[in-house]
């Protein structure tokens, strides 16, 4: 049984303010350098301090943090210099940024900052477009992760009367691995309904601000967008067949 996730010593983590400074943060495509990246980079996602399991990720457990850390920080802050920092989870307050839906409008708008991406009106139109377009496209694998993950846990919780001697510490590793996944895919859903009103923030603004055609196809999108939402708030998508409890295997 693996030890208890612990979070980033302090040696890596001054490894990485440093590779901050220099260069090597970003690899290929904009995503993190692979030498920065460990195989539970996710494993703060969803955590709760107080009932952690000690169990280790199984690898579906693992891609669905790995696959909801995108939907849970804002796309403003992804590539960025510092956003290694927040995939190990030591800027826990960017992922709380989302609580309020003009934060994507004024970090678009923000002098000075992100000006790469937002340099004029047509511009700031693609950036939105992109960025819905992502997390439309980002939504069916997450999901159908995460129907499997709830699977798997709805027969794992059942399993647990048919396990001989099954002491106080697996039992409750089980229950709290369970409420960890069921965190992550709330948080997800939860972020999702914030990106949506954030997105339809900043659209409204540049509508009025910066009249374009580009308009048009951020709605139609964000529409879209929405309706794929509203869909995954009470579903989750497996694209699997489901197999024999686990009770039903023994």
């Amino acid at each position: 049984m693996r030890a208890s996730p612990r979070p980033l010593p302090l040696f890596p983590a001054l490894c990485l303010a440093l590779s901050l400074a220099g260069c090597g943060v970003n690899g290929d495509f904009g995503e993190v350098n692979p030498s920065l990246v460990r195989d539970d980079i996710h494993d703060w996602v969803g955590r709760d301090e107080a009932r952690t399991s000690s169990f280790e990720l199984t690898d579906d457990e693992r891609q669905l943090r790995d696959l909801g850390y995108p939907l849970l920080e804002p796309p403003y802050n992804r590539q960025k210099t510092h956003s290694v920092l927040s995939e190990y989870g030591m800027t826990p307050w960017i992922l709380k940024e989302s609580a309020n839906p003009a934060a994507y409008y004024d970090h678009m708008m923000a002098k000075g900052l992100f000006s790469e991406r937002v340099r004029s009106p047509s511009s700031r139109y693609n950036v939105l477009i992109d960025d819905i377009r992502n997390d439309s496209e980002r939504l069916p694998q997450f999901f159908s992760t995460a129907g499997r993950v709830v699977d798997m846990d709805i027969k794992r919780k059942k399993s647990l009367a048919f396990v001989r001697g099954v002491s106080e510490a697996e039992r409750a590793n089980t229950l709290n691995r369970i409420r960890e996944n069921d965190r992550v895919i709330g948080l997800v859903r939860t972020s999702l309904e914030r990106r949506v009103a954030g997105y339809r923030y900043a659209l409204e603004r540049l509508v009025i601000s910066s009249p374009s055609q580009d308009a048009v196809t951020a709605e139609q999108m964000l529409n879209k967008l929405g309706t794929e939402v509203g869909f995954f708030q009470t579903r989750t998508a497996p694209s699997y067949r489901r197999g024999p409890s686990l009770a039903y295997q023994r």
